[in-house]
């Protein structure tokens, strides 16, 4: 039963924190935003001090269970075990801990936290780890299935889908997400929970207080019979067997070594728990396991006639799967229609100018608060609406989110990343407040103007800006044919980019915004 039920709320919180990166649609992160509030690393971070009590106070009474039920990372590795484990049974040993590895992660983490070096910090964070592998692998996959349900449905005039642009934001992370999931993948595979209890800082962290939790799987000697089967299926190779120990600084409480023992010599149970009553239950139970233990071994060759099926079914449920994929993804490039203009001539697609000062989300406050708060998880780059976001490839805030115009503009009515940032490195703020916040300028580059490099009026800039920063006046003030030219009042201005997103100069914009370290309202 405990099982099941770590198992149930794993699998739910998983998927849910996994959608909170997924999601197109904006809505999920309402109700269940909070999943990545709770997470240790953020809540430290935003000084969460009711989460963080909650943390503490868990790990306490249960030990490690949020390791195996919260963090998504460690499901993930729960995941790939599995999967192994369906084929090799019994595959796990015991081995000591390796203390020297784990302090030396940790001593390395709080150091660079510490320092500022924001790029260690989020390599080894396993929330940020996990964002990155959701947000840069998954959700393009996520999005290419959209648009094959979308384009179904437009073939049936139903709008029950949208499509989405799928474009590559960052080839950097990209490569340190595809590096970490198969680093991840191949331990959890090897070893189970291999990086949990030798990499992850956050597990060592939470190792010190699961020693004296008050809850704990304990070894009933008098009913062990040295089976072994306990050390075999612990993922965190923390059972020794041979002496009824167990190590709960990397115990997670997964519950599978009570399954699997056919005695009732392991149980959870407090301190005070009356070990005379515990033996008493384990007699009573003693019959039904040796009756259980029968009907397993009747049931294992009935297993092993039929696995040579099973692989063969798994096989063709691979294939079929590789279709859908392939099928999909064919489906996926069909529908990306070529932008043209005016259906004569495709549309250059812009390039990022080269801004001295990068620019940050409104909310953020500061480059530097910005800097020391952001863990790099990407919850923001995948929920902007936008298209703004994007993660950075400056080696001193990378993979951290920076803003770019080329797709779309920062709309004052947005306030999304602020909503779902769970380390207070963009704070919430109302739409009256962003439509205050100045986060950069506009400047104006003469040389790819259209009106002087074409000859032709544009204004495009002036027309759609919000706050009326831009006013276009005679680039020669004595000459009233002149043409007009745009003029920026950097008073007004809040660097939303909508001039540079929509200025028609191709590949750079005749107009772009140059970021602020520190932002101010107007």
């Amino acid at each position: 039963m405990l099982r099941r039920i770590r198992t149930t709320l794993a699998l739910v919180v998983f998927v849910l924190i996994t959608l909170l990166f997924l999601d197109v649609t904006g809505t999920l992160h309402k109700y269940f935003g909070w999943l990545a509030s709770i997470q240790f690393w953020p809540a430290l971070l935003a000084l969460h001090v009711g989460v963080l009590a909650l943390l503490v106070v868990l790990t306490l009474v249960f030990g490690r269970i949020y390791c195996s039920i919260i963090c998504p990372l460690g499901v993930m590795q729960d995941v790939v075990s599995r999967l192994h484990g369906i084929r090799k049974k019994n595959r796990f040993t015991y081995s000591k801990e390796k203390r020297w590895l784990r302090y030396t992660v940790l001593a390395v983490f709080i150091v660079s936290a510490l320092a500022g070096v924001n790029a260690v910090v989020s390599l080894l964070a396993p929330y940020s780890s996990y964002g990155r592998i959701a947000g840069s692998l998954m959700k393009p996959v996520y999005e290419a299935g959209n648009n094959v349900l979308a384009a179904i449905a437009e073939s049936v005039n139903s709008y029950a889908f949208y499509s989405v642009d799928v474009w590559l934001k960052s080839l950097p992370t990209l490569i340190v997400a595809s590096v970490t999931l198969v680093v991840i993948a191949v331990l959890a595979w090897r070893g189970g929970r291999t990086y949990c209890n030798t990499i992850c800082p956050v597990g060592t962290i939470l190792s010190f207080l699961a020693r004296f939790s008050w809850f704990k799987v304990r070894i009933d000697g008098s009913n062990c019979v040295n089976c072994g089967l306990c050390t075999k299926n612990c993922k965190a190779s923390a059972i020794d067997f041979k002496n009824h120990k167990i190590d709960y600084s990397r115990c997670v409480v997964c519950g599978d070594c009570i399954g699997k023992c056919h005695k009732g010599a392991i149980s959870l149970s407090s301190r005070r728990a009356d070990k005379r009553t515990s033996r008493q239950v384990n007699k009573q139970t003693s019959g039904q396991a040796d009756k259980q233990t029968s009907k397993n071994a009747d049931s294992a060759n009935l297993l092993v006639n039929s696995s040579a099926g099973v692989l063969s079914t798994n096989e063709s449920r691979r294939s079929f799967l590789l279709g859908v994929a392939v099928a999909a993804t064919g489906a996926a490039l069909a529908q990306e229609k070529k932008k043209v203009d005016g259906g004569l001539a495709a549309i250059e697609d812009k390039v990022a100018p080269r801004r001295l000062t990068p620019l940050t989300p409104p909310g953020s406050l500061s480059a530097q608060h910005f800097a020391q708060h952001c863990t790099s998880c990407q919850l923001c780059v995948s929920t902007c609406p936008n298209g703004v976001l994007r993660p950075s490839t400056d080696l001193s805030t990378f993979m951290q989110p920076t803003m770019s115009y080329e797709r779309g503009y920062c709309r004052p009515e947005c306030t999304k990343c602020g909503e779902v940032c769970p380390t207070g490195a963009i704070k919430p703020i109302t739409r009256a407040i962003k439509s205050a916040t100045q986060i950069g300028h506009a400047v104006w580059l003469k040389k790819n103007c259209v009106p002087l490099t074409d000859g032709v009026e544009c204004g495009n800039c002036a027309r759609h800006c919000p706050t009326g920063a831009i006013t276009m006046i005679p680039l020669n003030p004595k000459d009233e044919r002149s043409p007009k030219i745009p003029a920026v009042n950097e008073a007004r201005c809040i660097g939303c980019g909508a001039c540079e997103n929509l200025c028609p100069a191709r590949p750079f914009s005749a107009i772009y915004v140059e970021g602020h370290e520190v932002h101010r309202e107007v």
